[in-house]
């Protein structure tokens, strides 16, 4: 009986409109659009990769080898299986014109290339056109930024290795590109036969061989991924196919919005914030409309449902208008995204993520609003009639604490099941309750500091009329602190973070790092290109170690994935070496080095840090696979090594004669002065054409642009976060407007002039901006150096220009919020704001 009755009361309260629930709902739907829209954009690229899978990878199935091609056996497997086979060979080269050089991505190719999608070239030639010799020039196609950095024009020539090609057009449009892993360099195409005689696919040389597959109709790819693996057993083969053509970007976008998303629900938690300022003021103007129904003999029951009721239908309509919002925006900005993203999309109205978003709107609406209206649960009639609604009991009964924690721990699970990622869920729903808390601490501290201070102020009447505001129970500096300071929170900690990576990439690094870093410095090569920079007075330092690429197959006769789980170590194929001594000033942890003309069963020096992540001791055997052959050495030795200069570090190294016969090159790492760079390069590119230069401050950079995509990526979500907040500023603002003009008309008949009491409101705004940014600073600082401290395993130090913007974006944001709703109370006459107070 009573929820029909709270039905029809609830519905009588409604007619009267929005007012006072427009803040409530313009928060709660900027947060569920927020986190809708980044869902929305995630299931678009989700859809797009799944739709374009056979095409990103090339065709319907992927076998990749390391550092050689397919036997006659695998190629005959291989042809057995599909209706067609395409080869490629990928590696990393110098592309040459005159004098000046260009590290290049190489995609070699066959005729058959691309057996999906379509290349797009500028002129619009066929590929085949393109790539094919002309006389004794064979083709290529070069991506723009290489034609440019080079000097190039269509029908120049340029050098690979030994050998001289035509620039036939640009690479505009690689179809398989968006599969292909982090490239130093763009990308240059020519066809596989015509690097014969250019020396870069000499034996040891360091190459990906690639097979796409297209596949009959109805064929069971499951079964015959099973097939591949036990036909390509030990061969170091990579298995891809196009139910999956982008692994690492499917992985990256998926991590990147899970994180946007729990950014996000800090922006919902800032609209909470909000939410309860805006139930707690509605309430406190239904004091008569409650104390009416409870003297009319209305239980407390009927009275909490009433508004429960109201409330729910006004949380679902502030959802509903999130999750529109959110569903439409990524559509009405598709071809702004589809034109900067490097991958396919496909944006429509996808329910999965927005029916998530529309469950945290509820779940926050639900946290928020629970306890302000518990509190007419608590008063009595007679408390009510006396207008007391702000000295009712603030902590509600124990049956609504407990809805209440349940309600947070559903939204602890539901974040944690929908991102895959307890660990990141905790951490950032954790991070932001601990905000919540520091603020909240902070609030409440500042209001009883500005309380005491506003009695030692009588000479500086503007100064403690602004500590009086903030310290009395109007002013609403605790909505201010709350909701700016997290929003301030969240951009300070990315500031902070961005900051710090960047110092460590592009500030600390570069005075430690080499300066060139060489790859495939054959056997015959290393004498002469040693010699010629020892004789260089301008080089100081050079390092340079046999390089193989070798597979961790099996720990202790188990596979390796069942021991050390997803390690980084074994997820892939890794680099190895050999070396009779341990390098110069090597740290040896644990165990002891062989001799130097050890020539017994094969031992292994392993890397401390990633031996103790992966639970290796001394005596363990590993079997790597190396260019198909299983080598199985026993761990003698741990040490230290440091993969943070840019220099030549290996996480196993053998002894030597454990890997010889086995084909390889050399790696080497220079440190030069700058102004001798470019002619050491000039030096070994003629004289070694083979070799490939990486300049390292280039690759520094390249790693630091990406570093600043993520980082504008997650200040959009914070900026959302801080865009909720403002709003909340605003609404205390409004909250306060009539406290502040009945203060402005008390004033003003105390002789007070308009620009004192002006300067008093801005004053006030500006204190609780800067405590508000001062805070949010502080807790900015301790997220940025625990992400930097333990996930990003950088130094960590306060980047000042980032956070006096921070304490200066409080304060204008406040100013402004206040100084909106101070006209009005400034231009009121005292006479009729005192009469209408009668």
């Amino acid at each position: 009986m009573s929820l029909s009755l709270a039905t029809k009361f609830a519905r009588r309260e409604l007619r009267g409109g929005l007012r006072g629930f427009r803040l409530f709902l313009a928060c709660l739907a900027l947060g569920v659009a927020a986190i809708a829209a980044v869902g929305s954009v995630r299931s678009g690229i989700e859809a797009g990769l799944e739709r374009e899978g056979a095409a990103i990878l090339g065709g319907d199935v992927e076998l990749e080898l390391t550092y050689r091609f397919a036997t006659e056996a695998e190629r005959a497997w291989m042809q057995a299986q599909a209706t067609a086979v395409s080869e490629i060979a990928d590696f990393r080269s110098m592309a040459v014109k005159d004098d000046e050089r260009a590290l290049t991505q190489l995609k070699a190719v066959d005729d058959l290339y691309p057996l999906v999608g379509a290349v797009v070239l500028d002129p619009a030639i066929p590929l085949s056109e393109a790539l094919a010799p002309r006389g004794d020039l064979p083709g290529a196609v070069m991506a723009r930024a290489l034609i440019d950095r080079l000097g190039l024009n269509v029908g120049d020539t340029f050098t690979l290795g030994t050998k001289s090609f035509e620039l036939r057009a640009e690479l505009v449009i690689e179809p398989d590109s968006a599969g292909a892993e982090f490239a130093l360099g763009p990308r240059t195409m020519v066809l596989r036969n015509s690097l014969e005689g250019s020396s870069l696919l000499a034996q040891g040389s360091r190459f990906n061989s690639k097979y796409r597959l297209t596949l009959p109709e109805g064929t069971a790819i499951d079964a015959l991924e099973v097939a591949a693996k036990e036909q390509f057993a030990g061969s170091g083969l990579r298995w891809q196919d196009a139910r999956n053509g982008a692994p690492q970007v499917a992985q990256f976008v998926d991590r990147l919005s899970a994180f946007l998303i729990l950014v996000g629900l800090s922006g919902l938690a800032v609209g909470g914030v909000g939410v309860s300022a805006a139930v707690r003021s509605y309430l406190s103007r239904k004091t008569e409309v409650i104390a009416t129904l409870r003297a009319l003999g209305a239980d407390r029951a009927t009275i909490f449902q009433t508004y429960f009721i109201q409330i729910g239908i006004l949380s679902l309509l502030g959802v509903t208008i999130g999750v529109i919002l959110g569903a439409a925006l990524p559509i009405m900005v598709a071809p702004i995204l589809e034109a900067r993203l490097p991958i396919p999309t496909a944006f429509t109205i996808f329910p999965a993520p927005l029916i998530e978003a529309g469950l945290y709107g509820i779940l926050t609406a639900f946290i928020f609003t629970l306890w302000p209206l518990a509190r007419t649960d608590r008063v009595r009639a007679a408390t009510l009639f006396r207008d007391a609604w702000d000295g009712a009991s603030r902590l509600p009964s124990w049956p609504f604490i407990i809805a209440t924690l349940g309600a947070i721990a559903a939204l602890v699970g539901m974040a944690g099941w929908f991102n895959g990622s307890w660990f990141l869920t905790l951490w950032t729903l954790g991070g932001i309750a601990g905000a919540l808390a520091i603020l909240a601490l902070a609030a409440f501290l500042i209001r009883i500091a500005a309380r005491a201070f506003s009695h030692r102020l009588r000479g500086r009447p503007r100064v403690r009329w602004a500590m009086a505001a903030i310290g009395g129970t109007g002013e609403g500096a605790g909505a201010v602190v709350l909701s700016l300071g997290l929003g301030l929170s969240v951009l300070a900690a990315v500031g902070q973070i961005d900051g710090n990576l960047r110092q460590a990439i592009a500030g600390n690094l570069p005075a430690i790092a080499p300066s060139y870093f060489f790859v495939d410095i054959q056997k015959d090569q290393i004498e002469g290109y040693t010699k010629r920079l020892e004789d260089d007075p301008a080089v100081s330092r050079i390092d340079s170690a046999p390089m193989l690429r070798g597979v961790l197959t099996k720990i202790n006769d188990r596979p390796a994935i069942e021991v050390a789980g997803d390690h980084w170590v074994v997820t892939g194929d890794r680099g190895i070496t050999y070396a009779a001594a341990p390098k110069e000033g090597a740290l040896i942890t644990a165990g002891e080095w062989w001799a130097p003309d050890y020539s017994g069963p094969p031992q292994i020096s392993f890397a401390q840090e990633e031996a103790e992540e992966m639970g290796l001791n001394l005596g363990d055997t590993i079997t790597i696979n190396v260019l198909g052959r299983d080598i199985t050495g026993t761990i003698t030795s741990f040490q230290e090594v440091d993969f943070s200069t840019a220099g030549i570090g290996f996480v196993l190294t053998m002894n030597p004669s454990a890997l010889a016969g086995a084909p390889h090159s050399f790696i080497s790492t220079v440190y030069a002065e700058p102004e001798a760079e470019a002619q050491i390069l000039r030096d070994l590119a003629s004289a070694y054409p083979n070799i490939t230069a990486i300049r390292v401050k280039d690759a520094i950079d390249r790693v630091a642009g990406v570093l600043a995509g993520l980082a504008a990526a997650t200040s959009y979500g914070a900026a959302a976060t801080l865009i909720t907040g403002f709003l909340v500023l605003i609404g205390a603002a409004a909250a306060g407007a009539d406290a502040r003009t009945y203060e402005a008309a008390m004033l003003k008949t105390m002789g007070a002039s308009r620009r004192m009491i002006a300067a008093s409101f801005i004053l006030r705004a500006a204190l609780l901006g800067l405590a508000a940014g001062a805070i949010a600073l502080v807790v900015g600082a301790l997220g940025g150096w625990a992400v930097s401290t333990f996930v990003m395993e950088t130094e960590y130090q306060v980047i000042w220009p980032s956070a006096l913007l921070i304490i200066a974006g409080g304060i204008t944001a406040t100013v402004l919020a206040g100084l909106g709703f101070a006209r009005r109370a400034l231009q009121a006459r005292p006479a009729r704001v005192l009469r209408a107070r009668e």
